[in-house]
């Protein structure tokens, strides 16, 4: 497993970070459940195959994540690794709110102390929470008490809103969305590098576009990869662009499978060192390019816009409206739409209340991209 050291915090970490925000999962009656054995075996396989970076959330898996990745740390596995999880931003109205689930989180995780605590989902106006509440000097207080040993964010916002948090104190790290989708989007590789010209690590999340780098490759996009004299695997090649930048620091993969897993895992540990060539990187643009040419709506399935008051499938929806168009999968968009519609969860629920056009860290106008899903789906408007 490839290992980078982490700033300069005295210690190296996996260069392939896990991401505990989506595990296998099964269909029930009541809704998606966690595997909770199967996600226990994969995070303690990826310990044992030199992954020592584990990423989670308060709200990840309806608060299911943390509670798995506790129990998965028994047994001595805390020992070998580094735990982030993430403060919800969203959940704050007083610094008592933020005692109470930084508590409940360290219950959660069975643990006395996370690694990495950050402030999560952080943009223009979370960021004023954070200042006008004063929930870093809250948040050092935890330091000295040893319930956190350093203090990180991740980000959801433009260029010029990260610099500005980037500026305003001395962070341990930051977390930014960046894929070869996504090098100009939010922080983007300028924010990389603006980081990394600070000696801030970088850690990377959504480096596979929530899966969808991954799955039903386009032909046109197949036919891309395959002019290049070395041969790789699409996730092979997403992987590759992200080590190509020395700024970043560990790259988060979130599977919902052992086969991802161990793929994941061979991928990093035989990835070369060094930067791409020129060729190379002329290709992904080339790769970036078409599927952005594709795209309808830039959505992650990040799930933030969740849960939504008319239970409105909202990422869901914008996955099977993209599907059409990036892999000319029709048919099966439509057909699992009426399954949606069926379950009472499709988009003529929506009643405009906006909460998830404020949540949403893509500014998705959500509203709109919904009638516009719902028309192409269904054939007729909301």
């Amino acid at each position: 497993m490839r290992m980078k050291e982490f700033g300069k915090l005295g210690f190296k970490t996996s260069l392939f970070g896990l991401g505990c925000m989506r595990f296998p999962q099964r269909r029930t009656a009541a809704g998606p459940q966690v595997e909770a054995g199967e996600a226990i075996k994969m995070i303690r396989y990826a310990i044992d195959h030199g992954v020592n970076y584990l990423d989670t959330g308060y709200e990840y898996h309806q608060g299911e994540s943390e509670v798995i990745v506790g129990r998965a740390l028994r047994d001595g596995y805390r020992e070998k690794t580094k735990l982030a999880t993430k403060l919800p931003l969203w959940r704050v109205k007083t610094i008592d709110d933020c005692r109470r689930i930084l508590e409940e989180q360290l219950r959660r995780l069975q643990v006395e102390s996370i690694d990495f605590y950050l402030l999560h989902a952080v943009n223009a106006e979370r960021w004023r929470l954070v200042q006008d509440l004063e929930i870093l000097a809250f948040l050092e207080a935890m330091v000295r008490a040893g319930k956190i040993k350093h203090l990180g964010f991740s980000f959801h916002d433009e260029l010029s809103v990260f610099k500005e948090v980037i500026d305003a104190y001395p962070w341990a790290m930051a977390q930014i969305q960046l894929n070869i989708v996504d090098a100009h989007h939010q922080a983007g590789v300028e924010g990389l590098h603006y980081a990394g010209a600070k000696g801030i690590p970088v850690v990377i999340m959504e480096p596979l576009k929530g899966g969808r780098l991954a799955q039903t490759i386009p032909q046109d996009v197949l036919d891309l990869w395959a002019q290049a004299p070395v041969k790789r695997s699409p996730v092979e090649w997403a992987f590759r662009w992200l080590c190509h930048f020395p700024e970043v620091t560990v790259i988060l993969s979130g599977v919902s499978s052992m086969a991802q897993l161990k793929d994941n895992i061979g991928i990093f540990t035989r990835m070369e060192t060094g930067g791409m060539t020129g060729d190379e990187l002329a290709l992904v643009e080339k790769v970036r390019d078409l599927y952005l040419s594709k795209t309808k709506v830039p959505c992650t399935g990040c799930e933030y816009c969740l849960p939504c008051a008319r239970e409105v499938a909202i990422p869901w929806i914008f996955a099977l409206y993209n599907d059409i168009f990036i892999f000319d999968d029709r048919d099966g968009a439509v057909n699992r739409y009426r399954e949606l519609t069926a379950q009472g969860k499709d988009a003529s629920r929506c009643i405009e209340c906006g909460a998830c056009v404020a949540a949403c860290p893509q500014k998705i106008p959500v509203i709109e991209s919904l009638k516009a899903a719902h028309r192409e789906l269904t054939g007729r408007g909301v």
